[in-house]
């Protein structure tokens, strides 16, 4: 099948019925490798895809930043899920996603999160704010903005709102959003900053400030076909994460779509 007709037959896809999904993908088992805010929407999603076509998605979940690398050094996945634009500009200029196969699935926004045992319930994000004393000794946990797209949105928010040279030096920096929300349910961090998707699925933490959607750029999350791994059952799993069925359940972790 060429390049041309492969996609042509992807297309196709989207306007059919589910169990089109099922003749198609047939036995072939899809790896994919997804930004750690995706774990639980992508895991139901998996589980009822394997369910309904019997096709097995193995999942590998990390901060986008490191999934992307070995993507490029040609890693044996054959979808990649990032959780910001950057990375899927990275892998596209390695040359390792095929072509006009990026698409925007995704998105999300940014909240601070506490101990549900935390004092307050409302946080004002002002320049005034004291951090330090909000803190109580201990960190400010988020991803770190070096590699982890959660940490950045983190850093460009707090940079708008004049917070960022008090909060630099209080920063408790992790490998992922999912460890920066780790280190607020053991209240080892009093304060952290994460995706709404991460604080709506956690019993340990409670919501106590939003940032503003115009404080830091869009969280978007494009998808691509990793080129060399882009099978017929990659392909029909590709387009199901654009199907309905799959846009239902991302709804319920909180996710939006993007049209």
């Amino acid at each position: 099948m060429t390049r041309k007709l492969a996609f042509a037959t992807a297309a196709l896809l989207s306007t059919l019925s589910f169990s089109s999904f099922s003749s198609f993908a047939a036995d072939s088992n899809i790896t994919v490798f997804a930004a750690s805010s995706l774990t639980n929407a992508l895991n139901d999603i998996a589980a009822k895809y394997q369910k309904e076509t019997g096709v097995k998605t193995t999942l590998s979940f990390a901060s986008s930043s490191a999934l992307a690398r070995q993507v490029a050094l040609g890693a044996p996945a054959n979808i990649y899920l990032s959780a910001n634009e950057k990375w899927m500009d990275y892998v596209e200029q390695q040359g390792a996603v095929i072509d006009n196969s990026r698409v925007d699935v995704l998105k999300n926004s940014l909240v601070m999160v506490a101990p549900t045992d935390y004092p307050q319930n409302n946080i004002k994000l002002t320049a005034s704010w004291d951090l330090s004393k909000a803190l109580d000794g201990t960190r400010l946990a988020l991803g770190n903005p070096a590699n982890v797209p959660a940490g950045r949105y983190a850093k460009q928010s707090l940079e708008y709102l004049k917070l960022w040279q008090q909060a630099e030096p209080l920063l408790a920096m992790a490998n992922n959003v999912r460890s920066a929300l780790v280190l607020v349910e053991r209240g080892e961090a009093k304060l952290g900053i994460v995706y709404r998707t991460d604080a709506e699925i956690s019993k340990k933490v409670k919501i106590v400030a939003t940032f503003p959607a115009g404080s830091h750029k869009p969280i978007t999350y494009p998808m691509a076909l990793v080129k060399g791994n882009a099978t017929p059952a990659a392909k029909a799993f590709y387009e199901y994460l654009q199907h309905d069925e799959a846009k239902a359940i991302f709804k319920q972790y909180g996710f939006g779509s993007v049209n």
